[in-house]
């Protein structure tokens, strides 16, 4: 009786690197500049104004930033392959006796390669997918991606940024807002980096740690350095 083998694997790394980026910067940039608002002025709407600013203003170059990194990624591949088939047409010879290394290096002999390498000469096209994906390490990047990345890292970084900003948002005073802030943000510092820890396999309980910690510290020299020149909280 045989038993059916199915294998599940996860297949949005570059969705759920597009989010960490943006979430974690939206935590960590507003926070630290609200925080460091409250240090030296004594108005919570003067924060919000400011740190709505920021975040319309992070969001965008994170977002551009994201945009124009998968573009070049994609220019980087098309030139890679253009190159590729060049020299599938001017030095063929040369081409083949890559592919039978590669065919060599995984345990195969000369012999056995040979039928292989002919076979993938018939066909240029997956001749040069081949030499991309096992000489170069390159697979071809999604056209659409650099549209999908922009729009994930820009709205990563809004929803996280809310997140320190919403203290401010509803108490009038900036003490009391400040440390609602200190105590959701890195609430929500520690839970992004418990869940990014599942996505990535490190440990859950060290990604929180390390996520909380990097947070609350950009955060808290953003105060001190505030309250040396402005009004004390």
């Amino acid at each position: 009786m045989s038993t059916e083998h199915s294998e599940h694997h996860f297949r949005q790394s570059n969705t759920i690197r597009d989010i960490v980026l943006g979430m974690s910067d939206g935590l960590t940039t507003p926070f630290a500049l609200a925080a460091g608002l409250s240090g030296a002025v004594s108005s919570t709407g003067i924060i919000v104004t400011a740190g709505l600013a920021e975040i319309t203003a992070g969001s965008i170059a994170m977002g551009l930033g994201g945009y124009l990194a998968a573009k070049t990624e994609l220019e980087h591949y098309d030139t890679e392959r253009l190159r590729e088939v060049r020299e599938t047409i001017e030095i063929p010879e040369k081409e083949a006796e890559e592919v039978s290394e590669i065919f060599e290096r995984y345990g195969l002999t000369q012999a056995q390669a040979a039928p292989v390498v002919a076979a993938l000469r018939t066909d240029r096209d997956r001749w040069v997918d081949f030499m991309m994906r096992f000489e170069l390490g390159l697979e071809r990047p999604d056209a659409a991606r650099a549209r999908t990345s922009a729009f994930t890292i820009g709205a990563s970084y809004v929803v996280g940024g809310l997140v320190p900003l919403a203290p401010y948002m509803i108490a009038d005073r900036v003490p009391v807002a400040f440390w609602w802030s200190v105590g959701v943000t890195l609430a929500a510092l520690a839970l992004f980096g418990y869940l990014k820890g599942r996505f990535t396999g490190i440990s859950p309980w060290r990604g929180a740690a390390q996520t909380a910690l990097i947070g609350g510290a950009a955060a808290a020299a953003a105060f001190a350095i505030a309250s040396l020149f402005g009004q004390p909280i």
